[in-house]
C-alpha cells in the first residue's frame, strides 16, 4: 500500500485544516442563528435583519476577495497567504465568539470572510505544486473527502455546541483548529508562480464588494424599515451602479479580476449564470430551515443538525457516481433534473404544518434522538428528495465547467465560478427576508384582529420565525407560529423558483454540441480538453 510520506502527510494535513475549517465555519454557524438571534442585543439591527447579515456578509466577502487571493497567492508565495489567512480566520474567530452585540458580530462576520478567502484557493495550489501525476489525484481526493465529511459533520457538531456549550463555542472551536494549521504550516514549502505580473485588481474586488454588498443590504434594510430609511435607497442606487460599472471596467482593466474573454465561451457564461442562481438558493434555504425548525417547530439545536443530514450523506454519497456518469454521458441532463429535484424537496417543505411536532433531541439522551413521527412525515421526503437532486447536480456542474474552458484556464475558471456560487447568496437571501416580513405581518394581523403591525414597538416583539414575547400572550404566539409557518412556506417556494429557473437556464442555455454538455460529445481538440472530463 502506497502511504503519504511524513512531509507530505503534514503538508496535506495542513491545507485540509485551513480550507476544512472556513467550510465547517459555513455550516456550523446555521445551526447557531436561532440561539444567536435569542442572546445578543441589538440596537439599530432588526433580530432576523441582523441574522441575515451574519450569513450573508460572511459570503460577500468570499465572493469579493476569492479570485483575488489566489494572485497573491501566485505572486508572493501560497504559504505566506496561506499562514496570514490561517491567522486571520483565528483572529477573527476569537472576535465572532466574544462579540457583545449583533452589530459587532455582522462586522467580525465580514472581516472573518475576507480571512477565509485568503485560504480557499490557496489549498489546492499548494496541493498541485507539492504533488504530480497520480500522487497528487490522490492528495486532492483526500482533501476533498476530508471536504466531504466536513459537510457530513459540520451541521451535527454545531448543534452539539449550542446546545452542549454555547453559540459562542462554534467560533471558538476554529481557534485550536487554525492553532493546528499554523503548527502544521512550518511543513510546507514555499511556491509560487514565477510569472505572475504582480498586478492586482483590487478595484475589481472592491466594485464587487459594493455591487452585491449595496444590493443585498439596501433590498434587506429597506424591508426590515418598511422602505422609510433613506440609506436603503442610497445603498441600492450605489449597488446597482457598481454593478453596471463592472463589465467595462474589467474590460479597461489591464489584468481584471475577471476576464472578460472567458465568457466568450457560451457554455461557460450559461454555467455560471445558473451557478449564480442555484447556489444562491442553496446556501439560503438551508438557513431559513434552521431558523424554522428551531424558532417555530421547537427542534433543539442538535435536532435541527441531525433533520438536514439525509440530504448531506446522499450528497457524499451520489456526487462521484453523479461525475462519472456526466463525464461518460454529458453533464447537462444532469443540470437540469438536478436542479428541479431540489426545487421538489423545497415545494414538499412548503407544505409543512405549523401543528409539526417539535424533536427535543438532548446530546446523551437516546431516546430523544429518535425522530418523532413529524419530522418522519413532513420534513425527511423533501430532505431526500432534495440531496438526491444535490448529488446528481454538484459533481456535473464542475465537470461541465472544467469542459468549457481551455485546461490552461481552469484554475482562473473554477475560483470565478467559487466566487459566484457565494455572489447569490447574499441577494436570494434579501429576496426571501423582503418575502418573509412581507407575509409574516399581514398573515399575523389577519389572525389577531386589532393588531397594530406595523408598530415599531410590535415590530421588535415580535419577528418572524421565532417565538414571539410570552407577555404578549398565548393567542398572539399561536397567531405568530401560524403566520411563520405561512412565511416559511413562501420562502421555500421562492427558493424553489430559484431552482427550477437554474435548471431552465441549463436546459435553454446548454447546446448539445458544447463543450462539457453534449448528449455524446464528439472529441475535442487538444487545448479545450477538459482536464476532468472523464471523471
Amino acid at each position: 500500500m502506497t502511504t503519504v510520506p511524513p512531509r507530505r502527510g503534514w503538508i496535506l494535513f495542513a491545507v485540509v485544516l485551513g480550507s476544512g475549517v472556513v467550510f465547517l465555519d459555513g455550516t456550523v454557524v446555521n445551526v447557531a442563528l436561532q440561539t444567536i438571534g435569542q442572546d445578543l442585543p441589538a440596537a439599530a439591527l432588526g433580530r432576523l435583519e441582523g441574522l441575515t447579515y451574519v450569513t450573508s456578509g460572511y459570503l460577500v466577502s468570499l465572493a469579493a476577495l476569492l479570485v483575488l487571493a489566489g494572485a497573491l497567492g501566485d505572486a508572493f508565495g501560497r504559504r505566506r497567504v496561506f499562514g496570514v489567512g490561517l491567522v486571520g480566520f483565528g483572529i477573527t474567530s476569537v472576535a465572532c465568539g466574544l462579540a457583545p452585540t449583533l452589530e459587532a458580530l455582522v462586522v467580525f462576520r465580514l472581516a472573518q470572510g475576507a480571512a477565509g478567502a485568503l485560504l480557499v484557493p490557496q489549498a489546492l495550489a499548494i496541493i498541485s505544486a507539492t504533488w504530480e501525476g497520480e500522487e497528487r489525484g490522490r492528495a486532492i481526493g483526500t482533501w476533498a473527502a476530508a471536504t466531504a465529511a466536513v459537510t457530513i459533520a459540520g451541521p451535527l457538531v454545531g448543534g452539539l455546541l449550542v446546545q452542549a456549550v454555547s453559540w459562542r463555542a462554534v467560533f471558538l472551536v476554529n481557534v485550536p483548529i487554525v492553532a493546528l494549521g499554523v503548527f502544521a504550516l512550518r511543513y510546507v514549502p514555499e511556491s509560487r508562480d514565477e510569472h505572475a505580473s504582480g498586478r492586482f485588481d483590487w478595484l475589481g474586488a472592491a466594485v464587487i464588494a459594493v455591487g452585491v454588498g449595496g444590493l443585498a443590504f439596501g433590498a434587506t434594510r429597506g424591508e426590515e424599515q418598511r422602505w422609510q430609511d433613506p440609506i436603503a435607497y442610497v445603498a441600492i442606487v450605489v449597488g446597482v451602479l457598481a454593478v453596471a460599472l463592472l463589465p467595462p471596467l474589467m474590460r479597461r482593466q489591464r489584468d481584471p479580476l475577471i476576464p472578460p474573454d472567458l465568457f466568450r465561451s457560451r457554455a461557460f457564461s450559461v454555467i455560471n449564470l445558473s451557478t449564480f442562481v442555484i447556489y444562491g438558493a442553496l446556501y439560503v434555504n438551508l438557513a431559513f430551515q434552521q431558523l424554522y425548525l428551531q424558532g417555530v417547530l421547537g427542534y433543539s439545536p442538535t435536532a435541527a443538525a441531525l433533520a438536514l443530514l439525509p440530504s448531506a450523506i446522499l450528497l457524499t454519497l451520489g456526487s462521484t457516481r453523479a461525475g462519472r456518469l456526466a463525464g461518460r454521458l454529458g453533464a447537462r441532463r444532469f443540470l437540469v433534473v438536478g436542479p428541479l429535484l431540489m426545487a421538489a424537496g423545497l415545494m414538499y417543505l412548503a407544505r409543512v404544518p405549523s401543528t409539526s411536532e417539535a424533536w427535543p433531541a438532548v446530546p446523551g439522551d437516546l431516546a430523544s434522538l429518535l425522530p418523532p413521527a413529524g419530522y418522519l412525515v413532513d420534513i425527511l421526503p423533501g430532505q431526500l428528495v432534495y440531496g438526491i437532486g444535490l448529488a446528481v447536480l454538484v459533481a456535473p456542474l464542475s465537470t461541465a465547467l472544467m469542459a468549457s474552458v481551455p485546461a490552461r484556464r481552469a484554475g482562473i475558471a473554477s475560483a470565478i465560478n467559487n466566487a459566484v456560487s457565494r455572489a447569490g447568496a447574499p441577494l436570494v437571501s434579501a429576496l426571501l427576508f423582503i418575502a418573509l416580513s412581507a407575509t409574516f405581518y399581514p398573515a399575523l394581523g389577519s389572525l389577531v384582529p386589532g393588531l397594530d403591525v406595523s408598530a415599531p414597538v410590535f415590530r421588535a416583539a415580535v419577528q418572524p420565525l421565532t417565538p414571539p414575547d410570552p407577555s404578549l400572550g398565548p393567542a398572539v404566539a399561536a397567531a405568530a407560529r401560524e403566520a411563520s409557518t405561512a412565511a416559511f412556506h413562501l420562502a421555500m417556494l421562492v427558493a424553489a423558483a430559484f431552482l427550477a429557473a437554474g435548471a431552465a437556464i441549463n436546459q435553454v442555455g446548454l447546446r448539445p454540441g458544447a463543450p462539457g454538455v453534449a448528449e455524446r460529445e464528439a472529441p475535442q481538440p487538444a487545448e479545450d480538453a477538459s482536464p476532468t472530463s472523464s471523471a
